[in-house]
């Protein structure tokens, strides 16, 4: 017996329902191309009417941040005071910011 697969490529599949503003990430399949993997994606992911909206991407081409270096990726930037608005006059009568 072989161990190396002949398999479809694994494609990741974003719904936006049709209520909702954006893509959420609702699971994963395999296709043998984009159409097939939309039309896959829809039986699967949308069986009750909800979405309005499909994207799939193959997994390979998905690039994501280390999450090793979370707390140096994402601290925040003391050096770009336009992300920190101290320096900006409110107006008297705006007392709740």
């Amino acid at each position: 017996m072989s161990t190396e697969r002949n398999e479809w490529p694994l494609w990741e599949v974003f719904v936006r329902s049709k209520s909702g503003l954006d893509h959420k990430h609702c699971g994963s399949l395999h296709a043998s191309d984009a159409a097939m993997a939309i039309q896959m994606a829809r039986d699967v992911y949308t069986r009750r009417q909800e979405g309005a909206s499909i994207w799939v991407v193959r997994s390979e081409q998905i690039v994501a941040s280390d999450p090793d270096t979370k707390d140096v990726f994402f601290e925040p930037a003391e050096d770009k005071v336009y992300r920190h608005p101290t320096f900006y006059k409110l107006p008297a009568d705006v007392d709740h910011m």
